[in-house]
């Protein structure tokens, strides 16, 4: 059985906030500072973005895991930060740089490299094919580019050969199933551990198991295995988070395990229900929802369009994406193309507060929805200072992403925090962070006492706390015992 979700004694039931460790200040140092200048009773745990040495995708290639990148800072500030605040941490489980010491030693011994069988070579793996998958198998794998997915290794000895890539050419994927990668992978989570984390986010999670003829995503009983393996490593002081982007039934069955996911639904039914007064779809989310969850509105990547799979009517959807392109401030579709090298069909572009047309009170309404969702909210670094989208930075950059992910100074943010809006994203925060029946195992009451309002309730015990909303004018109320 998978460890007892209610065992993690390092775990606050207050906001997280997510950030680079590079966004709120240039570094490590000065996020502390800012987090304890301008948000101590908003944030009560923080995830750092990926701020290991990395050689692509903002973080997201490490090279290693054992040192923080020094343009951040060291692990004496990573601890510093946690001194006051629960700490989450990514690990990549699926892949690693290519400019990583591990794959480097590969590409220079070959065979006689002790990361032999580190990475999925097709050699082996598609054996039975001599080297390759038909194209029948080609169309069943869950893939991130219109082709198999690989790169080719070139040997210090003039050979090549072609080993799995899922994502960027930069981000090579582990062979998790190998001694040597076993090893790799309880090393760095017991380093991350004993470095202060008290979760450790698994990125790109349901990629990691692989099978020939399958679609290489979430494949059971393997996945569910290396979960458990993961947790296993760690005990009951530290958590493992998988993150999955998919139907959320897949969120469900990791639920059933025993584990936190996340909510990554919750950002376009909301939406959804401010952009067409309807609240009937995010009544229905709200009311299945585990309680064992980390909510969002938005994150570092864009706003997820296939996780409301049968919980929006696939019409819904559609036009959810056409309003965020008509109605959101400078939400453009050329920012999901080839242009600005992004074709993932699956996400837009935005920031949260743009989308909703940099409207105030559209926007906080949609905090406070967040703040009374079942489970612990996590706020984008970015949303929690109602951030428009940076077009300056996209285009200096061409990548659509980069949209959402601004650079904020000290000084900025000194501003940024005095505008109202802002000042009533941290006062929900706040409030979220300490009345007593938003206990995690509380109830939840929804219900639609009129056309285009929502009302939640929040009860623990003897207490409560209730949220009425009107999804047409956005103005809200909030009463409590």
């Amino acid at each position: 059985m998978a460890q007892r979700k209610d065992n993690h004694v390092n775990i606050q039931n207050t906001c997280m906030l997510i950030t680079y460790a590079d966004s709120l200040g240039k570094n490590l140092t000065e996020l502390k500072e800012v987090l304890d200048t301008h948000l101590d009773g908003a944030v009560g745990g923080v995830h750092i973005l990926p701020f290991f040495p990395s050689s692509a995708d903002r973080g997201f290639a490490p090279m290693r895991y054992d040192v923080v990148d020094s343009a951040f800072g060291t692990w004496d500030d990573v601890k510093a930060l946690g001194e006051k605040r629960y700490l989450m941490f990514d690990f990549m489980i699926n892949h690693i740089s290519r400019q990583s010491p591990y794959f480097q030693d590969f590409l220079a011994h070959k065979d006689e490299s002790e990361f032999a069988d580190f990475f999925i070579r097709y050699k082996d793996f598609w054996e039975k094919e001599g080297g390759f998958p038909t194209d029948e198998q080609v169309d069943t794998i869950y893939k991130r580019k219109p082709r198999a997915p690989y790169v080719d290794a070139e040997f210090a000895d003039g050979s090549t050969e072609k080993v799995w890539c899922t994502f960027g050419e930069e981000q090579i994927d582990i062979n998790v199933e190998s001694k040597r990668a076993q090893q790799f992978l309880s090393d760095t989570l017991s380093h991350m551990a004993a470095n202060g984390a008290s979760i450790i986010r698994l990125d790109a999670f349901a990629y990691a198991c692989k099978k020939a003829g399958t679609s290489c995503f979430f494949v059971q009983p393997e996945t569910g295995e290396l979960l458990q393996q993961m947790q296993s490593v760690l005990g009951r002081d530290v958590m493992v988070l998988p993150e999955i982007h998919e139907h959320y039934t897949i969120q469900f069955k990791v639920a059933d395990m025993g584990y936190w996911i996340y909510d990554f639904a919750l950002p376009v039914l909301t939406l959804h229900a401010l952009y067409s007064g309807n609240g009937e779809y995010l009544k229905r989310w709200l009311e299945m929802s585990p309680k064992h969850q980390f909510t969002t509105l938005d994150t570092h990547d864009g706003l997820g369009i296939v996780d409301v799979k049968d919980l929006l009517p696939d019409d819904e959807t559609d036009w959810v994406k056409e309003k965020m392109f008509s109605e959101g401030a400078n939400v453009k579709k050329i920012y999901n193309t080839e242009a600005y090298n992004n074709l993932d069909i699956y996400q837009v572009n935005t920031t949260y507060y743009s989308a909703l047309g940099n409207d105030d009170a559209a926007y906080v309404l949609a905090r406070a929805i967040q703040m009374f969702a079942p489970g612990i909210p996590m706020v984008y670094y970015v949303g929690l200072l109602a951030g428009k989208n940076d077009l300056e930075l996209l285009e200096s950059t061409k990548e659509g992403r980069n949209i959402n992910r601004h650079y904020y100074s000290v000084e900025e943010i000194a501003s940024e925090v005095t505008r109202p809006v802002v000042q009533e994203i941290l006062r929900l925060m706040e409030l979220r962070n300490t009345h007593p029946a938003f206990a995690l195992e509380g109830d939840i009451e929804v219900s639609l006492p009129e056309d285009s309002h929502l009302r939640i309730r929040r009860s623990s015990g003897d207490t409560w706390i209730q949220l009425d909303a009107d999804l047409v004018s956005h103005h809200y109320e909030i009463t409590q015992s």
